[in-house]
């Protein structure tokens, strides 16, 4: 099973082709649409690995998004003891969920693909995905 490392949103990313992922949300991106990232820091198999300094040029991801939407409410509550100061704050931390359909080796190879999927299962998809 293939994999690669991507970078996106400041952070680092494990990825398998069919994966379903959560991560920053990605600016002015409409569901259903696909996604190239060229990011790529490393990728490779069970027997082999090739990994970039610091990237690797010409690999790449792609992936379709499937939604943006927030994450839950976090609640950040300030108290002063003894003073009748607190502060209460909330935030909702946006999203993109997308899926990962293939992985590109650097010479332009397909490593891996994911298998087709039909409209009607990708619905229950991201309820599974949102459940987990």
């Amino acid at each position: 099973m293939s994999y690669a490392v991507i970078k996106t949103g400041g952070k680092q990313y494990k990825v398998k082709s069919g994966e379903i992922l959560k991560i920053e949300k990605l600016p002015d991106s409409k569901p259903d649409t696909k996604i190239e990232f060229n990011e790529i820091l490393a990728y490779g198999d069970d027997k082999s690995i090739e990994i970039g300094t610091p990237n690797v040029e010409g690999a790449k991801v792609e992936a379709n998004l499937i939604k943006n939407s927030k994450n839950r409410t976090i609640l950040i509550f300030k108290k002063r003891r003894r003073q009748n100061s607190r502060r209460k704050n909330g935030h909702r931390q946006e999203y993109s969920m997308i899926r990962i359909n293939k992985i590109f080796s650097k010479d332009g190879k397909v490593l891996s693909e994911a298998e087709k999927i039909s409209k009607t299962s990708k619905k229950e998809e991201v309820k599974e995905a949102v459940s987990k």
